[in-house]
């Protein structure tokens, strides 16, 4: 029998992904093993206190202070720390050291990405991240591979658990923003400082590697236009609703030909409108889920727990088989496929149709001003609902107007909103939202 040869892995960071994978390390190794081809050492487990209480009992011998000691002795690197640095030295010094790399690290590949796919390309080493994106959701190996032959035009992501919670609460239960927040936070699906994720940060890092897989074009966190959820009042909700739409954070990565006749791709993150019976306005609680479109393949949509220790966990030991698999049986590292360059278009390019909420005065000849405002800048209205109200104090009537317009550029869009502001019938606007999947 041919006696297996063994890789060094080093482990960085052991916050709740990382301890579930070094559990997983050592209590599966002998089927790691069988499919691998190797055994898989743990050899070290990189942490800032060593001493630290850990959810996970782990072998204390493997902790170590000396990040830079233990990748330049490994084999394959598991980089789970966050950030950008040191985590982006520590991993260009494994690849220039011939090791390769499995990270969850969505910002740094979102903001320096180009530049770790460069250096693993000239060291001849793997860089895999599928736990950077949607968690335990196998979405970035099927892109990169088995759509390679396909063309992808769109993709929609619920790609952040948190807020996907919240906007759920507020829907299922009539909760408002800052109440659904703090249940979030109570079950541990939402940091002390929930910033990163309400304000479509962490979902904007991910739309960036998504579109990248997807447009063969390296894009990067600039390139997002990113909007978050702390607008969106339970009113929104509700009217919604009421409409028949659920309200959900997309990541949007499309293929679009602006109004000069340019083809590029919009990358953007913001509150979007769904229709109840669009798959991904199924999704709830916690969960994520990526619709994608291709010419061949048609419509495909894959769902799945996007966060936590053991399900992240899974797919960063798939990166990691991966890895070894292409270190036993030789070849070039694989990283991502980039056939050209599509520029990114800003989100003023971008084709949809928005939800318009309007306070308007109740008067003859309101709605028609509108209307002819709305056509003088070419978009065309679909829904059109009003509700009249009283005020208690002042006696005075006024209208609820939402609006739900066709498809349109959003800069018309966008136009438009301005000039129903400035005309003396309205008393204010009390939301904007775009609509997608009608």
């Amino acid at each position: 029998m041919t006696e297996l040869r063994t890789l060094k892995v080093a482990l960085l960071g052991c916050g709740n992904v990382g301890a579930q994978v070094a559990r997983i390390l050592i209590d599966d190794a002998g089927a790691l093993a069988a499919r691998t081809g190797a055994r898989l050492e743990l050899t070290g487990i990189a942490v800032r206190n060593v001493d630290a209480e850990r959810d996970v009992e782990l072998p204390q011998e493997l902790f170590t202070a000396d990040a830079e000691t233990l990748v330049k002795d490994a084999d394959v690197v598991i980089e789970l720390m966050g950030g950008i640095e040191p985590a982006r030295t520590l991993i260009l010094t494994a690849m220039r050291n011939g090791a390769c790399v499995v990270t969850g690290n969505k910002a740094l590949l979102a903001q320096d990405g180009p530049t770790l796919y460069e250096e693993a390309d000239k060291a001849g080493v793997q860089l895999s991240y599928e736990a950077a994106v949607a968690g335990a959701i196998p979405i970035l190996r099927p892109i990169r591979d088995s759509l390679s032959g396909d063309r992808i035009t769109r993709v929609l992501g619920i790609v952040n658990g948190t807020t996907n919670f919240i906007l759920d609460q507020m829907d299922s239960t009539g909760a408002q923003f800052a109440d659904a927040l703090a249940e979030a936070q109570r079950l541990g699906y939402a940091e002390a400082d929930p910033t990163a994720d309400v304000e479509g940060y962490d979902a904007a890092a991910k739309a960036a590697i998504l579109a990248s897989l997807s447009f063969h074009t390296r894009f990067a966190l600039e390139d997002v236009s990113c909007e978050g959820i702390t607008s969106v009042t339970a009113a929104d909700i509700a009217a919604a609703k009421e409409a028949g739409f659920v309200i959900k954070l997309l990541a949007i990565a499309e293929k679009l030909v602006d109004e000069n006749g340019k083809t590029g791709v919009s990358v953007r993150v913001h509150p979007t409108l769904l229709p109840r019976e669009h798959p991904l306005a199924a999704v709830r609680g916690a969960f994520n889920a990526v619709f994608i479109e291709a010419e061949n393949a048609g419509e495909l949509m894959f769902y799945g727990q996007g966060a936590g220790g053991t399900p992240t966990a899974s797919a960063v030991l798939g990166d990691l088989v991966s890895a070894a698999r292409r270190i036993v049986l030789g070849g070039p590292g694989r990283t991502e496929t980039t056939t050209g360059h599509v520029p990114a278009l800003p989100i003023s390019a971008a084709v949809t149709s928005y939800y318009i909420g309007l306070d308007v005065a109740d008067q003859p000849g309101v709605l028609a001003r509108i209307a002819q405002l709305f056509a003088e800048h070419g978009v065309s209205i679909e829904i059109m609902r009003q509700t009249i109200h009283r005020d208690a104090d002042s006696n005075v009537e006024s209208a609820e107007l939402r609006i739900v317009t066709h498809r349109a550029r959003e800069s018309a869009l966008a136009a438009t909103v301005e000039a129903v502001k400035a005309l003396d019938v309205i008393n204010s606007v009390t939301s904007v939202l775009r609509v997608e999947g009608v």
